[in-house]
C-alpha cells in the first residue's frame, strides 16, 4: 500500500478508492453521503466536533484520508476505514477511524463471521481482543465490523504515536438505525455510554474515545 496521498478535488474524488465504485457510489448511500459531508468545509463536520468536544476538548482536523486501509493479523482483507483522521484536541492528538452509515447495517455478527472458522480468524480475533482489552468469549451478537474498525484506530494511534484513539460512527439515519448494535458493542468494555459517547482505557495505557455522530440529511441528496 502506498504512503503517498493526493489532495482531494472534491467529493467525487472519493469514488476511486471504493472496493466496488459502481455499486457503492450511489445517491443516498453512506460512501457518497459521507464524502459530501466531509468536503463541506475545511474542518471537521460540526456533528463530529460536537461529539468529540466533551471527550478531548476543542477538536480541530489535521488530516483526513478517505477509504484508509489498515492491515490486521490473520490474513484476509484489511480494515478499510471510511475516513481516517488525525484530530487535535485541547491537549492531545487522536487517531480516529470514522464508520459512515445511512441505513446499512454493521455487517455480520460474530456468530455469523465465525460460522466458517479458520486459524486466521482465530488469530485476528485474539489480536483484536488483546488490542482492545477484551476478554473472550465475547457476546456473539456483537457486530464484527465494530471490533475491527475500532482496532484499526488503535493500531494507527500506535503508528502515528498519538495520545489516544477514537472510533466514531457517523450516521445519517434519521431513525438512528443500528444504534442498539453500537450500544451493545460499548457494553463489552463494562461501561455505559452518555448519549453514545464513552471513554475507555486501553491496555497500552492510552484512552479510546467512542462516539455516535448524527449527520445532516441534506448530504444524502447530493
Amino acid at each position: 500500500m502506498t504512503k503517498i496521498y493526493m489532495p482531494s478535488s472534491g467529493p467525487d474524488a472519493w469514488k476511486q478508492f471504493l472496493a466496488k465504485p459502481d455499486l457503492h457510489w450511489a445517491i443516498g448511500y453512506s460512501a457518497r453521503t459521507l464524502a459530501n459531508s466531509w468536503e463541506e468545509g475545511p474542518d471537521l463536520p460540526p456533528e463530529i466536533r460536537k461529539e468529540l468536544k466533551p471527550l478531548i476538548g476543542d477538536p480541530t482536523l489535521l488530516l483526513a484520508i478517505p477509504e484508509h486501509k489498515v492491515a490486521l493479523p490473520g490474513g484476509g482483507r484489511e480494515s478499510q476505514c471510511d475516513v481516517f483522521a488525525l484530530i487535535r484536541g485541547a491537549d492531545q492528538v487522536v487517531a480516529c477511524a470514522i464508520e459512515g452509515k445511512v441505513n446499512e447495517p454493521f455487517g455480520p455478527t460474530l456468530v455469523e463471521w465465525l460460522s466458517t472458522p479458520s486459524p486466521g480468524k482465530k488469530e485476528r480475533l485474539d489480536f483484536i481482543c488483546a488490542c482492545l482489552g477484551l476478554t473472550q468469549p465475547l457476546d456473539l451478537s456483537i457486530r464484527y465490523q465494530l471490533l475491527h474498525r475500532t482496532a484499526s484506530a488503535v493500531i494507527e494511534a500506535e503508528r502515528f504515536m498519538t495520545h489516544g484513539a477514537s472510533m466514531i460512527v457517523h450516521s445519517f439515519s434519521p431513525e438512528r438505525r443500528w444504534f442498539e448494535d453500537y450500544e451493545r458493542f460499548i457494553r463489552l468494555f463494562g461501561v455505559d455510554s452518555i448519549n453514545g459517547r464513552a471513554r475507555i482505557g486501553l491496555p497500552n495505557g492510552k484512552p479510546l474515545y467512542l462516539a455516535w455522530a448524527s449527520g445532516e440529511q441534506r448530504f444524502r441528496a447530493g
